[in-house]
C-alpha cells in the first residue's frame, strides 16, 4: 500500500496525521521524563533513608552484635540499590527521554519540508486551473461579442433603409468579434492543455512522491518507537544483575544474625569482675534481754569481734548491690579506675593497641626521614639535609610521649591484671625493637608546662626508681662517650643536668625505654634521654 497512489486526494487528512504521530512521540518522551523523576526521588529518598538510620557514630561507638551489623550490612546494600536506581534514572534521561527529543525536532523539521513541498504542488495546480479558467471566460465572452454583432450586421443588412456605410461598419465589426472568438479560442486550448498536464503530473507525480516521503517519515517514527520501548526495558534489566547482588547480600546479612554471639558480646561488654554478694550476717538485738533459766529459747550465735554495727553493716553493702539499685555514677578518670575490673582491663588493652600503632607510625615516619636524610647527605642538590631534622626531632619527641604514655597504661593494665612484672612482657609487636631494661621499669614521661623552653622535658621518672642503680659503690666502667644536642634540665629524681653540646661518658646503654645512663667529667652520674644525645660507643670499655 501506497499513500501516494491510494490517499492522492487526501492531503489534509495526512497533514493531520502527521502531526498526531509526532504529538504521540512527544507524549511517550514526557511519559519517559516522569518515570525517570519517579526513580530520582525514589533514589534520593532512599538515600536519605540511609543516612537516617546510619548516622555517623565514633569508633568507640561502633555495632559489634550481629543483629546491629547485619542491619547496617543491609542498609549498605540497600544505598547501592538506590545507586542502581540512579543509573536507571540516568540512562533513561541520556537513551530513551534525550534521544526521543532529538529524534523529535528531526521529525518536525522534515514533516514540515514535505508538507511545503505539496503545499508548492497545489498552489501552482491551482495558479494553472485560473490562467485557465481566466482563458474560458474571455473566450466566452468573445464568443457572446461575435454573436452579438453578427446579429446587428444582419438586421443592417436586411433593413433597406441603411445606409451602406452603416453596413460596411457592422461588417467589419463583425469580422472584429469573430477574430478576436477565434483567438481567445487559442488561448483556451492552450491553456486547457496546458492544465490537464501539469494536473496530470501533480496527482501522478508530485503528490504521489511527497506522500510517499511522508509515509517513510510515518514508518520510522513508529521503528524509532519501537526501538525506544526495548531500550526502556533494557535499561531495568542491565541493572538487574547487581539489584540481586544486592538483594542476596541483605539475605547474607540476615543469616549472619547470631543469637548466642550477641548474647556472649553483652557479657563481655557489661561484665564488671566483681564477686556477687554474700549472706547477710544475723544482726541480734536480744542480746540486751534477760533471759529466765527456764526460758526455752534457742540462742543466737554470735558475731565475732562484738556487736555488730548495723548502720555500717548496711552502709558498706548497700552501693554493691548494683543489681537491684542504681549503679552509682562515677567521674570519668584517666587510669579508667571508676570502671568495673573487667572493663577497665578491655578499655586499656584497647588503649594500648591504638598507642601501639601510633608509636608504629612515628617509627615509620622516623625512619623515612632518616633515610630522606641519608638520600640528602649523599646529593645534596636534591635537598637541605639540615631542613629535615627539626622534624625528626619532633617525631623522636612524639615517640618519646607515647611510650610514656605505653608504659603509664601497662602498669595501670598490670596493676588490674595482678601482674607486676616487667612491662616488656606484654610489650605489642609494634614496639618489637624496644624492649624495657631488665631490673627496672623506665620512667615514665612527661611533658613541661613552661612555654619559654626550646625542647620538652623528658619523661618523669618515678622518685625511687633509680635509687637501687646508684647503691654501688664501685663506679661502672665507661662504654663510649656522648655529646648532648639539646639541654636537659634533669629536674626530676635520678635525671642528670647538661647543656648544650656537653661531652658525657657513656656507662649504660639505652635498653629500649628511651633512657641512657652517663656520668659527667665530676663523677655525677644519671639518666638522660637517648634522643638527645650524639652517642658514640667505643670497641674496648674504659674506666672512669
Amino acid at each position: 500500500m501506497s499513500w501516494g497512489t491510494d490517499l492522492w486526494d487526501q492531503f489534509e487528512n495526512l497533514d493531520k496525521h502527521s502531526q498526531w504521530g509526532i504529538d504521540f512521540l512527544e507524549r511517550y518522551a514526557k511519559f519517559v521524563k516522569e518515570r525517570l523523576e519517579i526513580e530520582q526521588t525514589y533514589a534520593k529518598q532512599l538515600r536519605s533513608l540511609v543516612k537516617k538510620y546510619c548516622p555517623k557514630r565514633p569508633k568507640d561507638d561502633e555495632p559489634r552484635f550481629t543483629s546491629c551489623v547485619s542491619f547496617y550490612s543491609i542498609l549498605n546494600e540497600l544505598n547501592d540499590y538506590a545507586g542502581q536506581r540512579e543509573v536507571v534514572a540516568e540512562e533513561m534521561g541520556h537513551k530513551v527521554y534525550g534521544e526521543l527529543m532529538r529524534y523529535s525536532q528531526d521529525l518536525k523539521a522534515e514533516r514540515k519540508h514535505h508538507l511545503q513541498e505539496g503545499r508548492k504542488a497545489q498552489q501552482y495546480l491551482d495558479q494553472c486551473w485560473k490562467h485557465m479558467d481566466n482563458s474560458k471566460k474571455k473566450f466566452e465572452r468573445e464568443c457572446k461579442e461575435a454573436e452579438k454583432s453578427q446579429l446587428i450586421y444582419e438586421r443592417l443588412d436586411n433593413d433597406i433603409n441603411a445606409t451602406k456605410s452603416e453596413v460596411e461598419k457592422a461588417k467589419s465589426q463583425l469580422y472584429l468579434r469573430q477574430h478576436m472568438a477565434e483567438e481567445s479560442k487559442n488561448e483556451y486550448a492552450a491553456q486547457l492543455q496546458n492544465f490537464n498536464s501539469e494536473q496530470w503530473k501533480h496527482f501522478n507525480v508530485a503528490i504521489p512522491q511527497i506522500f510517499k516521503n511522508l509515509q517513510d517519515m510515518d514508518e520510522r517514527r513508529t521503528v524509532k518507537l519501537g526501538e525506544m520501548y526495548r531500550s526502556f526495558a533494557e535499561v531495568e534489566r542491565r541493572v538487574i544483575p547487581i539489584i540481586s547482588k544486592c538483594l542476596e547480600g541483605m539475605v547474607t546479612a540476615a543469616k549472619n544474625v547470631n543469637e548466642r554471639r550477641d548474647s556472649g558480646i553483652v557479657v563481655e561488654s557489661f561484665k564488671s569482675g566483681f564477686e556477687p554478694p554474700g549472706d547477710f550476717p544475723f544482726e541480734d538485738f536480744s542480746q540486751n534481754i534477760q533471759r529466765t533459766g527456764s526460758d526455752g529459747t534457742i540462742g543466737t550465735p554470735k558475731t565475732e569481734g562484738g556487736k555488730p554495727d548495723p548502720k555500717h553493716a548496711v552502709g558498706r553493702t548497700k552501693n554493691k548491690l548494683w543489681l537491684f539499685g542504681k549503679k552509682p555514677k562515677a567521674p570519668t578518670l584517666e587510669d579508667l579506675s571508676h570502671l568495673p575490673p573487667e572493663q577497665r582491663r578491655k578499655k586499656l588493652q584497647q588503649r594500648i593497641d591504638e598507642l601501639n600503632k601510633e608509636l608504629q607510625k612515628e617509627m615509620d615516619q622516623r625512619d623515612a626521614l632518616n633515610k630522606m636524610k641519608d638520600v640528602y647527605e649523599k646529593n645534596p642538590q636534591m635537598g637541605d639535609p639540615g631542613s629535615l631534622q627539626p622534624k625528626i626531632s619532633e617525631t623522636i619527641c612524639n615517640m618519646e610521649k607515647l611510650r610514656s604514655e605505653i608504659h603509664k597504661n601497662e602498669s595501670w593494665l598490670a596493676e588490674v591484671e595482678g601482674k607486676h612484672g616487667s612491662r616488656s612482657e606484654r610489650r605489642s609487636s609494634a614496639d618489637v625493637n624496644h624492649h624495657a631494661p631488665h631490673g627496672r621499669e623506665s620512667p615514665e614521661g612527661s611533658y613541661t608546662d613552661d612555654h619559654s623552653q626550646e625542647h620538652r622535658s623528658p619523661p618523669q621518672p618515678d622518685p625511687h626508681e633509680f635509687d637501687d642503680e646508684f647503691d654501688d659503690d664501685d663506679p661502672l666502667p665507661a662504654i663510649g662517650h656522648c655529646k648532648a644536642l639539646y639541654s636537659f634540665d634533669g629536674s626530676n629524681e635520678g635525671t642528670l643536668v647538661m647543656k648544650e653540646n656537653e661531652v658525657l661518658y657513656v656507662i649504660e646503654e639505652d635498653k629500649g625505654d628511651g633512657w641512657t645512663r652517663v656520668r659527667k667529667q665530676g663523677g655525677e652520674e644519671g639518666y638522660v634521654p637517648t634522643s638527645y644525645v650524639e652517642i658514640t660507643l667505643e670497641k674496648n670499655s674504659k674506666g672512669s
